[in-house]
């Protein structure tokens, strides 16, 4: 986990969000590490995918959880559901990458409840999620 300043008062700032860069055009990216909270998903996520859809109708994402993931506090598991409903026929394709077990296995879950093309990968794959994602 990163920490960061940010503002004139030198607030310390946490990092356990962040946009993956080097993305194909029309990916969107994050990867989350240490314990993710619903403000997590409020200061970084939502915003960026808000800007994203604002842009297109369709968005293609990869989410990286990886190994320094810590978990969800309470809240962030269900913004995680709001976020995904609320552009519900917008999602193109999610490639989720981690190794994480209990994540792999809710993955499946996921992959039914969403209109999406969805494909699960491990660490290791990180390049070849963001090869899928960007594809056609």
């Amino acid at each position: 986990m990163e920490v960061g300043y940010n503002g004139p008062c030198r607030q310390e700032v946490r990092v356990v969000i962040e946009q993956l860069a080097s993305l194909p055009n029309g990916v969107l990216g994050f990867r989350m590490s240490g314990l993710v909270t619903a403000q997590d998903y409020e200061n970084v996520m939502v915003p960026d995918i808000e800007a994203a859809f604002a842009l297109n109708p369709k968005l293609r994402l990869v989410v990286h959880v990886g190994e320094d993931f810590l978990g969800f506090a309470p809240g962030a598991m269900w913004d995680d559901v709001k976020l995904g409903f609320r552009h519900i026929s917008g999602w193109e394709r999610t490639a989720l990458v981690t190794d994480v077990g209990w994540i792999r296995a809710m993955s499946g879950v996921f992959g039914f409840a969403m209109p999406t093309h969805f494909k699960l990968f491990s660490n290791l794959e990180l390049a070849e999620a963001v090869r899928w994602a960007g594809s056609i």
